[in-house]
């Protein structure tokens, strides 16, 4: 079971939930919504690292969470050179 402590995640980030106990796996929905929302490059680094593009695509375009311009965002910023530039 990976949990947030396999990534370099901020804590702050997941604050309402027991990270001794949170499967990043089983809950890639929130951690992928999460560093959309309010991670930076370094973040967006890990979950990239972490999980497929594809995958995190998937979260994205399937959202109910993130706003249109988030969504937007994410799709440039995969496609961009920013990814692995911090």
């Amino acid at each position: 079971m990976p949990t947030i402590h396999q990534l370099n995640l901020p804590k702050h980030l997941f604050w309402e939930y027991d990270l001794e106990h949170f499967d990043v796996q089983e809950n890639s929905r929130i951690v992928i919504e999460r560093v959309v929302e309010r991670g930076t490059i370094k973040d967006w680094n890990e979950i990239v690292r972490f999980f497929s593009r594809s995958r995190i695509l998937e979260v994205v375009e399937s959202s109910k969470q993130l706003s249109k311009r988030d969504k937007a965002f994410t799709v440039i910023f995969l496609r961009s050179s920013f990814i692995h530039a911090a």
